[in-house]
């Protein structure tokens, strides 16, 4: 049994890319979820699976929320719990594109305490945990202020006038990568300055991409700049904006 919680982590995200590569490319059967939520793949499902036996396996007194599960509120009553998308970027995965990825993470007390997101056909994977760094690949991320105009990875919809002080965002080099948590990766391995989601974020979509990003020696807030906390009984926060510290004062301080 690994010796560590993010060991663990690791050994099951190595688990996930071996069946979801299996699907890969591979026609996977397709299921649109009801309210226009998105596509979910028989992939999705048998990843769910894996590591919801073998992760709760390892820690069964660890609650679970997982995207590809029937939530209920069982986990509110733990102290730690799994955070879990089982493959985050699920159009991207059915497109044959390779930016998709699996995200789990372990919250304590409303922190996140673990993470890792594996993209496996870019063989890369970003783990962290709690005050010992963040890493690609073994090799520590360290993130730092550049001088010039951000580049920021950010949906089209984020740069809407509504959302900035007098209709208009700042000026930023605009970019967008399918998965939510590999544009958080991105931002912690220093390939951007930043990245933004202005809607509510579900946490299995951001939990792992946080710890990343604040073990690189960045930021990672609320829309309204106040710290994320995790284990929500609604399961939601109210938006990310996360980078160095000059790039998430440029657009906190931009923001309506």
């Amino acid at each position: 049994m690994p010796a560590s919680d993010l060991d663990l982590l690791i050994e099951a995200a190595n688990e996930a890319g071996e069946i979801a590569s299996g699907y890969y490319t591979a026609d996977p059967q397709v299921w649109h979820k009801p309210d226009d939520a998105g596509p979910v793949t028989e992939a999705d499902y048998a990843v769910d699976h894996m590591l919801r036996e073998k992760l709760r396996s390892a820690r069964p007194d660890y609650g679970w929320l997982s995207e590809e599960t029937e939530d209920n509120a069982e986990r509110l009553s733990t102290k730690h719990q799994f955070i879990i998308d089982p493959i985050d970027g699920t159009r991207a995965f059915i497109n044959g594109s390779r930016d998709w990825a699996h995200s789990i993470a372990i919250a304590t007390d409303g922190k996140i305490t673990a993470a890792v997101v594996f993209l496996p056909i870019r063989n890369q994977m970003y783990a962290a945990g709690r005050g010992t760094g963040a890493f690609l690949n073994g090799e520590r991320l360290s993130i730092r202020d550049r001088v010039g105009i951000p580049s920021v990875l950010a949906a089209k919809p984020n740069w809407q006038p509504k959302f900035w002080k007098n209709g208009t965002p700042p000026e930023c080099d605009q970019h967008f990568r399918s998965s939510l948590a590999y544009r958080m990766c991105l931002v912690g391995v220093g390939r951007f300055d930043a990245m933004l989601t202005l809607r509510p974020s579900w946490e299995w979509d951001i939990a792992a991409g946080t710890l990343i990003i604040e073990e690189a020696g960045g930021i990672v807030t609320d829309r309204a700049g106040d710290p994320l906390v995790f284990n929500n009984p609604f399961p939601q926060v109210d938006g990310v904006v996360a980078g160095t510290n000059a790039a998430h004062s440029l657009l906190r301080d931009s923001l309506a």
